[in-house]
């Protein structure tokens, strides 16, 4: 089943991210992943959301978790967990029934 990373975050230290963009598309590349939404000014309509929202598509949770847990992505990530609050979940695809 299709499963999508979902992640909402505002960057605290714009300068330091910098590094982060470009090396997580390097990971996602390897891996069959597909960015659907990478908006840097979201919009929060209801609730309490920061303004970096990016949603990606993976073939599976489990092709999902092997992405984040990856040498190559945990490698990376401080430049994005140092610099930045908020959150990253992994959520299954819709099946109608």
């Amino acid at each position: 089943m299709t499963a999508y990373v979902i992640a909402n975050y505002r960057i605290t230290n714009a300068e330091a991210y910098e590094a982060y963009p470009p090396a997580v598309t390097a990971t996602l590349l390897a891996c069959d992943a597909e960015v659907l939404v990478a908006d840097y000014k979201s919009e929060v309509m209801e609730g309490k959301a920061s303004s970096v929202s990016i949603v990606l598509r993976f073939p599976s949770k489990e092709a999902a978790k092997a992405w984040y847990n990856s040498s190559e992505y945990q490698e990376i990530v401080h430049h994005r967990t140092d610099n930045s609050e908020g959150f990253i979940l992994i959520a299954d695809g819709f099946m109608a029934p």
